[in-house]
């Protein structure tokens, strides 16, 4: 086993590093108090070809490998989780689930121009009355001739009003034996007639990123942006919340650090009883625990891109990442704050709005808790890896940067 980055890897950290604290650290405190994303970010970012940072050049991307995805949610996630946000939701939900399903004229028409960052998407999955219970979602779509009509509204999903294109997951069968098998996935274009859309203020976390809702009256939608079969949505769908949640994890990484890093310096510099804090033997406790949490949260992302690379199925292992990066995280910015003491319950300091920032990936993409059916299912026996019909191609770094 070689735990080395390669030199691509060092290169990807730097750029985004250099990216996230230069061009967005000295503006996040703002943006988090106004609710607003800044408006040069996104834009940036495809610039920089963050935004097809691991879809392969032929398809307008960088032709990087999964962990320099999962390296560049850590970076982001480290000035804020808003960044990451949108590797999760542009990259894994909508770009990965393209390039994973999507037939070559989709590929072409809606991946191509996602990778170079001309065009922004989202996925719309989660509705007022279904998130984790997401095999009863009730959004309908009806085949009529060569389109589908659909109807319903998602609620809570990023990047709501920032996306151009969406991939929608709506019912288009009721009479079936099991809700799950019901489900169709689609991409749509977000100015089509019959969308509307907005924002959701008053947030506890995750500020300076765009959350919203959608909704869909009468949109008709043509057969061909179908993404793979009708009733296969729901397996399109748990596949692209397998790519959401390892970023996630890496990005949850990059908040253990950064609540860590802040820890650490304030440490160094605050006294009491006649010596720095971090002296003291029950600070030093809660930065060594930062620190493993982070070197463990590290190794288990690293190893789902690992895995991702090679082709092999890695839902279990993205749900263990997943679940312990989060709860590590929030953590990790608890305890941070407690360091800060007083200073840290104000946002003079960035570790408040880190434990903010945190307490929502406990949620989304799958709560803590369905990652904990998850992970007992396939230690119980009951849950084992079906083949889809179609998988997650193997990084190829000829093919792909070629």
């Amino acid at each position: 086993m070689d735990f080395r980055l390669t030199t691509e890897h060092e290169m990807v950290q730097k750029m985004v590093r250099d990216f996230a604290r230069k061009e967005v650290a000295p503006t996040i405190k703002e943006a988090d108090r106004k609710q607003e994303m800044t408006a040069h970010v996104l834009p940036r970012m495809g610039e920089l070809g963050i935004l097809g940072i691991c879809i392969p050049v032929r398809y307008g991307g960088q032709g990087m490998d999964y962990i320099s995805l999962g390296l560049a949610s850590e970076e982001l996630e480290v000035i804020d989780t808003t960044l990451r946000v949108v590797m999760s939701v542009h990259n894994g939900l909508a770009s990965m689930t393209l390039f994973q399903w999507g037939t070559e004229e989709q590929k072409e028409k809606y991946l191509a121009p996602l990778a170079r960052g001309e065009k922004i998407g989202c996925g719309a999955f989660s509705e007022p009355g279904a998130g984790s219970d997401f095999a009863n979602i009730l959004m309908t779509g009806k085949r009529d001739g060569d389109e589908y009509i659909l109807n319903g509204e998602k609620m809570w999903i990023s990047l709501a009003t920032k996306a151009d294109f969406a991939v929608v997951t709506v019912r288009t069968k009721s009479d079936v034996a099991k809700p799950s098998e019901g489900l169709t996935a689609y991409i749509v274009e977000l100015d089509r007639p019959g969308v509307s859309r907005g924002d959701i203020h008053g947030k506890l976390g995750v500020r300076a990123g765009s959350t919203g809702w959608i909704s869909f009256q009468d949109v008709r939608v043509p057969l061909e942006n179908r993404i793979g079969e009708e009733g296969e949505g729901f397996k399109v769908t748990m596949t692209a919340f397998d790519h959401g949640r390892y970023t996630v994890a890496a990005g949850a990484t990059g908040l253990i650090r950064a609540s860590l890093e802040a820890s650490v310096a304030y440490a160094k510099e605050r006294s009491s009883f006649g010596k720095p804090i971090a002296r003291h033997q029950l600070i030093q406790e809660k930065i060594a625990r930062m620190a493993r949490d982070y070197e463990i949260a590290r190794l288990l992302y690293l190893r789902a891109g690992w895995m991702k690379n090679e082709g092999v199925r890695n839902t279990f292992e993205t749900s263990i990442a997943k679940h312990f990066a989060t709860d590590a995280s929030f953590h990790a910015a608890s305890e941070a704050i407690q360091i800060h003491g007083a200073y840290g319950f104000s946002d003079e300091y960035d570790v408040e709005r880190f434990m903010r920032n945190a307490r929502g990936a406990m949620i989304y993409e799958g709560s803590s808790e369905i990652q904990s059916l998850i992970q007992a299912d396939y230690a119980l026996g009951y849950r084992k890896d079906k083949a889809v019909r179609c998988e997650l191609p193997a990084y190829d770094s000829q093919a792909w940067q070629s």
